[in-house]
């Protein structure tokens, strides 16, 4: 069983309407993995999702994201691994310690009070899809659908012949469908590592979908320098991204718990 320990219990909202933040510590061995919660409005249960930020760390993009997801009736939770075991922003590896923080988080959002007993689903953002296909790999009861943006689907630290021309085995593992979000002016690595995934899950029979961009870079859905077009891309991504999560976690018209 995980204690929760309050650093903050309700963050005040940046604007007017917008959804609050709980800000609280999780503790597991002998880390102390600070975490964010968003809910829905109004009185659970409500379908639990697990975010997973990017290597860039979780700062206020990421919480805004927390945001809408509450708002589209989903109960978020966020680790953040990199602040758990003191990692500086941008590491320049994956650090496998940090995959146990980012499971004590999914453990904390299923036995969550406000979180409806079934399996989650994962919104994952550049290093995070590699943590989900990781836990959905390991753990396929427990996740019932990621969505992925902009992800790495092999391991950070293989060497670069499988960087360029395989994926991780746990894409020939795992059974969660998935849903991938990326501009094809992305870097050609990550296309390529993202094209090759969508094909080995769908030759598995695995649902998987692939929604590529036109005229969308990395990090497209909240780039400072957004262009119009990315901005249009961003909007169809959240879309997406809710009608992924309640198709696959088989909520009800209303998103919620069927």
């Amino acid at each position: 069983m995980h204690r929760w320990l309050y650093m903050l219990c309700l963050a005040a909202p940046l604007a007017a309407g917008a959804q609050a933040l709980e800000k609280r510590t999780l503790r597991h061995a002998d880390v102390e993995v600070p975490v964010e919660v968003a809910r829905p409005s109004g009185k659970g249960p409500w379908p639990p999702v697990l975010y997973i930020h990017a290597r860039r760390g979780f700062d206020d993009v990421d919480r805004e994201h927390l945001r809408a997801l509450a708002r589209d009736g989903f109960l978020v939770l966020a680790p953040d691994w990199l602040s758990g075991n003191m990692i500086e922003r941008w590491p320049d590896r994956h650090h496998p310690e940090t995959e146990a923080d980012v499971e004590a988080g999914l453990d904390a959002l299923l036995a969550h009070p406000d979180a409806c007993r079934i399996a989650a689903g994962i919104v994952a953002k550049s290093r995070g899809p590699y943590f989900a296909i990781r836990l959905a790999a390991k753990r396929p009861s427990d996740v019932a659908a990621i969505v992925s943006y902009y992800g790495h689907f092999q391991n950070p630290n293989a060497p670069e012949p499988q960087q360029l021309f395989s994926v991780a085995p746990e894409m020939r593992a795992i059974v969660a469908p998935v849903l991938m979000l990326i501009g094809d002016a992305d870097f050609e690595l990550r296309r390529f590592v993202n094209g090759r995934a969508f094909y080995t899950l769908w030759e598995r029979g695995v649902p998987v979908e692939l929604q590529m961009y036109p005229m969308a870079r990395r990090a497209f859905d909240f780039r400072a320098d957004q262009s119009p077009e990315e901005k249009v891309a961003a909007r169809h991504a959240a879309q997406r991204e809710r009608e992924w999560l309640r198709r696959h976690m088989k909520v009800d018209a209303s998103g919620r718990c069927a």
